[in-house]
């Protein structure tokens, strides 16, 4: 009783030893070690001193050694004085964000750098390493490249997309002297409450594994030890199970159960790990009591043990000091950077003051921390710093990174952003819209580039983006180049405040815009959300604004065809209004080049092939996902009770209409009996039946019929995606394992249990059947 005891209070500090330590040799490396790496670092970690080592898991935030008063006059200045102290007292290792709160030219990122790396390396002989938050393209670098938010990648189903986005978003940071980004965001986005949603790739695991991955390679090349000159460090983010809070706001608890955070939640990031990512930033939140930055099981015995991992974890911006000042797990600071840095915190995102140091060196020297985890942490900093070359390339030239901003990469963001527009609802064919026609262009999102791009966007909530991006098109630009100024009237009838809270509107003028319709054939309405990021995002009602459904009903009261464009980061409520609409497009947070994408998409000049990465409910308290439980959609119960439960959704994920149609046929399995151990090719015909080329995302999907506990009512288990000719057939083949066909069961272990399966894609369905049940006794398959 009294071990149970001595357990169960490590668990609570967050300090246990993963059960599954043991078969830490029996894994291979996540990352194949480099002798001469390794080397460099065992002979660093002998002649630092505690203090330096100490430095080296410190970050910075830029505004600490920013010179304010000669940067009102002078742009952007750093302080030596201040340097002097972080770097040179300190011996701090690492700097973030962006200067000013709002995006700079890259000369001026690479002027600081370099000073920084000059600092750093005759101070401590050691580069800094720079992060910033470029999460969809050069987020906080003016004219470079401006990708659509994570869930347009998702809704694009295109793997090859989001790894060439991210390929030229890494070319563009080095083009700046930056070599980390915290991204790709991997967090799964399934609850529509959350601000946070638009960042990551959806509600589904797989879909968030495959395009994780797919940005990891982007990021950083094709060798995770030697990372190139046009390559950077990825760090996914947030580890883990960020995405699910109870009460739908930023930074608030989860309470996730341990088979769901195995099976679903861990998914992404296990596989960007086995693929190479080379850092992990925390979850801010508590799952179940334990904050995850304080949780040794999830991130010693999970991520480090259990895969076999030499990456380096990096918290979230002030998470150690929240231990204390908000969660109330520690009594001081101190003791909660004793918790954190046990638990397997390598980095720690201070990040206004430089206390982490001298308390973290008190807790070494006490005895609280061991040396072995210090240079444990250390040697994850140092080998990252290695693996990108800071140490023979501080910083570097950057005039030769001349494709930055240029019309190549504009390209393929206009792709990714037509292919990540969806168009719900096309009734009476109202589109294309042909030239000619007289458009009311309507709503508060019709003239505006912060809504295109959302947060994270030149500044923290977007909000100078306007400022900042007035080389490309608002939708109203994007229609006058399209269809002709002297066609489009713009009346927006509802607009957002210039300043205060992201959702406050001004006294609508709704009267206005229904007097203009009267010279349109048609009415296109860009309704949704200003931009917002993290907690300021946080709402309390999904439904969207009073103001602007009764801009739409009164619009429709006119007669004219109605096209609703939905621009938001969050599905919001429109059940009342979508009836009104013969058209709508969901453009989500396309970026820089929506406007244009989605004049080509209404014009018939490009077509729709995007499809919903998430679950877009109904009504406000009918939340869920398309992998919901059997009961949870039962039709009326017999008895007392007369109790109903309905799945009612809005739109469905993998839900999307184009201008062609697709037909599929022979859908077939080249084993219809397998083991755990077999690959499964499956194949498929699909054929363009309409009169357009078009995508289509082919979406495979897998039932577990009978399991010993409750299974998903269906889950995603691949997808491609492909170009179709009319009248062209094309034959798509696609592989699965039969172990990802298992589930976590209930006593925690990966098990996939004799019985009947059905595959399914588009209207076909082909039946399974495992042979054998296996239990893995290892943690993960």
């Amino acid at each position: 009783m009294k071990n149970l005891m001595k357990t169960a209070a490590a668990f609570l500090l967050g300090i246990q030893v993963c059960a599954c330590s043991q078969v830490e040799n029996k894994v291979s490396p996540a990352i194949p070690s480099d002798p001469e790496i390794e080397a460099n670092i065992r002979q660093w970690l002998k002649k630092m001193t505690l203090e330096e080592k100490i430095g080296q898991m410190c970050e910075i935030t830029i505004d600490v050694v920013t010179d304010f008063e000669a940067s009102k006059k002078n742009g952007f200045t750093l302080s030596e004085a201040k340097l002097d102290t972080v770097i040179g007292k300190y011996k701090v290792g690492s700097l973030l964000n962006v200067p000013m709160g709002i995006a700079q030219k890259k000369e001026k990122w690479a002027e600081a750098i370099r000073i920084i790396q000059d600092k750093s390396m005759k101070e401590i002989g050691i580069p800094c390493i720079y992060g910033v938050d470029q999460i969809h393209g050069t987020t906080y670098t003016l004219d470079g490249t401006m990708f659509p938010q994570g869930i347009n990648m998702a809704a694009s189903f295109n793997r090859e997309l989001t790894r060439k986005g991210a390929e030229i978003s890494a070319y563009e940071t080095r083009a700046c002297c930056i070599p980390w980004t915290y991204a790709p965001v991997v967090d799964l986005g399934r609850d529509p409450r959350w601000p946070r949603m638009w960042e990551n790739y959806g509600e589904d695991c797989y879909v968030n594994a495959e395009m994780g991955k797919a940005a990891v390679a982007g990021f950083q090349g094709n060798d995770p030890n030697h990372i190139g000159e046009y390559n950077i460090a990825a760090c996914m983010k947030h580890y883990m199970g960020y995405g699910v809070p109870v009460s739908g706001k930023d930074r608030t608890p989860s309470s996730i159960s341990r088979t769901e955070m195995r099976e679903k939640h861990f998914a992404p990031f296990m596989e960007a790990v086995r693929n190479g990512a080379l850092s992990v930033m925390v979850n801010s939140g508590v799952n179940e009591g334990m904050p995850f930055h304080a949780n040794r099981e999830l991130l010693t015995g999970w991520l480090k043990e259990e895969l076999n991992w030499d990456g380096m974890i990096v918290t979230d911006w002030a998470d150690i000091n929240n231990l204390c000042t908000r969660d109330h797990i520690a009594a001081s600071k101190k003791e909660a950077i004793k918790i954190a840095i046990n638990a397997g915190i390598d980095m720690s995102m201070v990040p206004y003051e430089v206390s982490f140091c001298t308390c973290l060196k008190e807790l070494v020297e006490e005895g609280e921390v061991p040396m072995s985890r210090i240079d444990d942490a250390v040697a994850r900093v140092l080998r990252l710093k290695y693996r990108l070359g800071l140490f023979e390339n501080p910083y570097w030239d950057i005039r030769k990174y001349d494709k930055f901003g240029s019309e190549e990469f504009a390209k393929v963001a206009l792709q990714a952003a037509e292919e990540s527009e969806i168009l719900l609802k096309n009734e009476n064919n109202v589109l294309p819209l042909v030239p000619g026609k007289k458009i009311l262009l309507t709503g508060p999102n019709a003239n505006s580039m912060r809504c295109l791009n959302g947060g994270w966007s030149y500044s923290w909530q977007g909000d100078q983006a306007d400022n900042c991006a007035g080389a490309y098109n608002t939708i109203y630009e994007s229609l006058c180049n399209k269809y002709g100024k002297e066609n489009i009237i713009y009346e927006p009838g509802v607009t957002y405040a210039a300043s205060g809270n992201w959702w406050e509107e001004n006294t609508p003028e709704i009267s206005k815009a229904v007097a203009a319709a009267s010279r349109a054939d048609v009415i296109v309405a860009c309704i949704g959300e200003n931009s917002y990021c993290e907690t300021p995002g946080n709402l309390t009602d999904l439904t969207l604004s009073a103001n602007q459904r009764n801009l739409v009903k009164a619009l429709s009261q006119t007669g004219k065809p109605v096209i609703l464009v939905l621009n938001q980061g969050r599905p919001r409520i429109i059940s009342d209004i979508e009836p009104l609409a013969e058209g709508i497009i969901n453009i989500m947070l396309p970026g820089n080049y929506g406007g244009d994408a989605l004049a080509n998409l209404m014009a018939g000049d490009a077509n729709f092939s995007a499809r919903m990465p998430f679950t877009y409910p109904k009504y406000a308290n009918a939340l869920a996902t398309y992998d919901y439980k059997p009961c949870e959609s039962m039709g009326q119960m017999n008895g007392n009770y007369n109790y109903d439960s309905v799945m009612d959704v809005q739109w469905p994920f993998g839900y999307g209409l184009s201008y062609t149609a697709y037909q599929y046929a022979n859908l077939k399995v080249d084993k219809p009996t397998f083991t755990a151990s077999d690959e499964i090719t499956v194949s498929v015909d699909v054929t363009n039946v309409g009169k357009m080329a078009g995508k289509e995302p082919v979406l495979l999907y897998s039932q577990d019929l009978v399991a010993s506990t409750t299974p998903d009512n269906i889950r995603l288990r691949n997808f491609e995606k492909v170009a179709l000719q009319p009248n062209e057939t094309r034959t798509v083949t696609m592989t699965i394992r039969g172990s990802d066909l298992a589930f976590v069961g209930y006593d925690g272990k990966w098990r996939l249990e004799a019985g009947d399966f059905k595959l399914r894609c588009g209207d076909q369905s082909a039946d399974l059947k495992c042979s054998e049940t296996k239990v893995w006794e290892t943690p993960n398959r």
